[in-house]
């Protein structure tokens, strides 16, 4: 008797025939089928490619209309898309849809039905707590059903590491698509919140086809069940007001711990890797140049998740960005936390001439990416590389900043791209760090840079004029440039967000709950989408390819902070791509979208306009989704 998790283990290797080894183990999803109703009494449909479809496989879709037999709504199978306008239902009726995958002429089991959206977004009811706000949101599969859940870090008088200030307790619920709710998980008083403090890393870190988080903990924090980690009657806060350490955590044990995603529940703690001390410890070239010991620079945290063996996902907790730097991999398999490797750039001192090259070459995100081809993945620090083994791969020494993008952007040239935003600020503008440059992910070899010593607080890096070749950049002085850093026009005024929405495969803008497209014969933008929901400026709860087709979705949050809102886009494309979520490098940067300054995920292949058909995924598929199995890619 095989039992059921190895059953759908052998059932994804079926469809690897010929694929060598090692493969990523990656989430067996649903189709994500989703039907919108349309003010022009139309239904417009969407679903998912998985990355281990047969290239020849159709769908047939069928409406049930109230008590009614089903029916299918088309002539032949689908194959040059997947997306579908229904333009013969009754909008009266309560509307159902299913797919039947088609493949050799022979119609396979149905997917799940779904119902149609009455509105232009799903309304996901949450519980709000007074005096809290919803910030940023994770998606994954907590219950191993093929679908997302959504997990939310509620957020309450959030500060900014470099201003005092009692903040509330950081809190996350996990929620169903349809509201219901999972778990709440309360950090604690021992745990400031804001962007900079708490990172939550939601993923399969161990290959149950369930999804667990882990983040960093403190005394008194309670778990999804109730249960209180370590000393619930300590307070570790400082109370000192008007002082720059007042509502600070200075001292006091630091943990990092892993929870059931299904429950909540702690499943192992142990100390936070690595600690504070010393609290001046944290300085160096990175930003202005400067230290403290109030705790500004030693609570500066980030984190993302890796497969660092190339088969399964390994968690990597960060600490530092001005000046030293530490990263520890954790490995969580068989009810086990292991730490892997930790990278520690080593403390330095003013005028830190003995820092590490990596020191202070941290920014306000992260990326993950496999940046030398060997089938394991690196962590882009921003102005640096630590490779899959904890070791340095390069540094450029161009230094802290606010913004990165790491894609293949250049289709003409050999693997990835990073475009990177950087400070010149005080005493670091004497490094004449440019402003922006455009690198070689691999190797750190500059392509292009412009703007020495000039502080910039912002850029992107999207495909968004068919006009040149590859991704277009911008951020700084010198306007929109392309991939050779030529200018080629005006920047466009949104620099944050860019989305997959309209019908093309070119990359919109995205501003707050505004989608936009970049007139490339004007220069300016043009309204595509105007979303009834925001963050109030703070862009996305998180925005990705979280169901329908491989275009991307908004969760935001609704006016009255009651709900979110989860929008898709209901403009048809005639392009076929397997969803964006079994991209490797995709579906890691939608778990470190949360990190500080949110980003957009990019995939580890250029999509963009004359785009080539991508490579075959090597991946293994887990749990409960809707593969096909026993089928030959």
């Amino acid at each position: 008797m095989v039992d059921a998790s190895l059953k759908t283990i052998l059932v994804a290797l079926l469809t690897f025939t010929g694929a060598a080894l090692p493969q990523r183990h990656m989430e067996n999803l649903t189709r994500g089928l989703v039907a919108v109703k349309q003010s022009d009494d139309t239904v417009y449909i969407g679903w998912r490619l998985f990355g281990t479809d047969p290239e020849a496989l159709a769908f047939n879709l069928y409406r049930q209309s109230g008590a009614g037999a089903p029916v299918k709504i088309h002539q032949d199978p689908i194959a040059g898309s997947t997306n579908f306008v229904d333009r013969e239902a009754d909008l009266q009726q309560t509307l159902q849809y299913f797919l039947r995958p088609v493949l050799d002429q022979r119609e396979l089991a149905p997917t799940r039905t779904v119902q149609a959206w009455d509105k232009p977004y799903l309304e996901i009811p949450i519980k709000p707590l007074p005096d809290y706000r919803p910030g940023d949101a994770s998606v994954a599969d907590l219950d191993g059903d093929g679908e997302y859940e959504i997990i939310l870090h509620q957020i309450s008088r959030g500060q900014d590491n470099s201003f005092p200030g009692i903040t509330g307790t950081p809190v996350f619920d996990a929620y169903k698509l349809d509201g219901t709710h999972l778990w709440r998980i309360d950090l604690g008083i021992n745990i400031r919140d804001g962007e900079h403090y708490t990172q939550f890393m939601v993923y399969d870190l161990d290959g149950d086809g369930k999804a667990e988080m882990a983040c960093k903990t403190a005394d008194g924090t309670v778990d999804g069940r109730g249960k209180v980690i370590g000393d619930k009657d300590r307070d570790w806060r400082i109370h000192k007001e008007g002082d720059r350490t007042h509502g600070r955590i200075l001292s006091g044990p630091e943990y990092f711990t892993i929870f059931d995603g299904q429950t909540g529940a702690a499943l192992k703690t142990v100390d936070y890797i690595p600690g504070r001390d010393p609290i001046n410890g944290w300085g160096g070239i990175g930003g202005n140049g400067g230290n403290d010991s109030y705790g500004n620079r030693c609570d500066r945290f980030l984190a993302c998740v890796a497969y660092l063996d190339g088969v399964r996902p390994s968690v990597v907790m960060c600490r530092g960005v001005y000046g030293r730097i530490v990263m520890a991999a954790w490995d969580w398999r068989d009810n086990t936390l292991t730490n892997r490797w930790v990278f520690d750039t080593g403390i330095s001192q003013p005028p830190y001439t003995d820092a590490s090259p990596f020191s202070g070459m941290g920014g306000h995100s992260l990326s993950v990416a496999d940046v030398d081809a060997d089938g394991r993945d690196e962590i882009v620090y921003h102005a640096m590389v630590v490779d899959d083994n904890g070791q340095g791969l390069y540094s450029t020494g161009f230094r802290h900043g606010d913004a990165m993008h790491l894609s293949d952007m250049d289709p003409d040239r050999p693997g990835l791209e990073v475009f990177t935003i950087h400070e010149n600020e005080d005493d670091t503008v004497r490094f004449q760090s440019p402003g922006a440059a455009m690198r070689d992910a691999k190797t750190g070899e500059v392509i292009w840079k412009h703007s020495p010593g000039i502080d910039v607080g912002g850029g992107m890096a999207a495909d968004i004029d068919p006009r040149t070749r590859g991704y277009e950049a911008w951020g700084g002085p010198g306007g929109l440039r392309d991939m050779k850093g030529n200018q080629i026009g005006p920047n466009p005024r949104s620099s944050a967000w860019v989305i997959w929405w309209d019908g093309d495969l070119l990359r919109e803008l995205l501003s707050g709950s505004t989608v936009t497209k970049w007139n490339w014969n004007t220069g300016r933008e043009d309204r595509v989408f105007q979303a009834e929901a925001s963050r109030g400026g703070r862009g996305p709860n998180i925005m990705g390819d979280i169901l329908g087709d491989w275009r991307e979705e908004l969760l935001l949050t609704a006016p009255d902070r009651k709900s979110l809102r989860l929008y898709t886009t209901t403009i048809p494309t005639t392009h076929r791509l397997v969803t964006l979520m079994h991209d490797p490098q995709y579906r890691l940067a939608m778990a470190w979208q949360n990190v500080v300054y949110n980003k957009p995920p990019h995939p580890g292949f250029f999509l963009g306009h004359g785009m080539t058909t991508p490579p075959r995924l090597n991946i293994l598929l887990i749990g409960k989704g809707e593969a096909i199995a026993g089928v030959k890619k």
